[in-house]
């Protein structure tokens, strides 16, 4: 079994009470935190992978994932997405539906848009004639994480993004009161207009979306 437990024990010897209580207060303390920011979080990963080496398969990455996940302080959490978004190569759709169970325990934004775009989104890149399935079940799905996944899953796709899902997704939740819906409709369409300017231009224009949703989503074509 991969040795997980050294990590644990570095990230809980860098703890910084103050600094714990401000990442906390500023995930409305939703979490608590040890107060280990992003750069040392990096180099103790690195030191740790330099010492005991990558996780090979994908068992090994959703079990050590998993172990982090259910550390009460936040930082672990962040830990696991590292250790999933790094084991993408390995998933196959079998995975996916274990990836969801990490979107949503203990949700929330600073976990789950990093799951959806980079595991679940890298994982499904690879198998475009299982998007239309997957798609449908997180749109429909009656827990809010799962609906803002399948507005976003395609975020980093650019031309390959299908347009019918993106439209589908949008369309299921486009007079939702739900912030995160609303955030993430304008998110999706403000990254697709990076690469299909004329497409979310129209899309903004026939339909009505919420105001912050527009807001959002018209962000880069009013720049220019």
């Amino acid at each position: 079994m991969y040795p997980i437990e050294p990590l644990i024990e570095a990230f809980r010897a860098s703890a910084d009470p103050d600094r714990a209580a401000a990442m906390s207060a500023y995930m409305r303390d939703q979490f608590p935190f040890l107060g280990v920011p992003q750069p040392v979080r990096k180099l103790l990963i690195k030191e740790h992978t330099q010492l005991y080496g990558k996780l090979q398969s994908a068992e090994e990455i959703l079990h050590a994932a998993q172990h982090l996940w259910n550390l009460e302080e936040r930082e672990f959490a962040y830990a696991a997405m590292g250790l999933l978004e790094g084991g993408v190569k390995f998933f196959n759709l079998a995975h996916i539906h274990r990836i969801e169970q990490f979107i949503v325990t203990r949700s929330w934004w600073d976990t789950v848009d990093g799951l959806a775009t980079c595991t679940v989104g890298g994982g499904m890149k690879r198998y475009p004639e299982a998007w239309a399935e997957y798609a449908d079940r997180w749109i429909h799905s009656d827990q809010m994480w799962l609906n803002r996944t399948g507005i976003l899953f395609q975020l980093k796709y650019k031309a390959q993004t299908n347009t019918d899902l993106l439209h589908l997704a949008i369309h299921s939740h486009i007079a939702s009161k739900e912030f995160f819906l609303q955030k993430a409709i304008g998110w999706a369409l403000r990254e697709y207009a990076k690469t299909n300017p004329e497409w979310v231009r129209d899309y903004v224009e026939q339909h009505v979306l919420m105001p912050l949703s527009r807001r959002e989503a018209l962000k880069r074509l009013e720049s220019r």
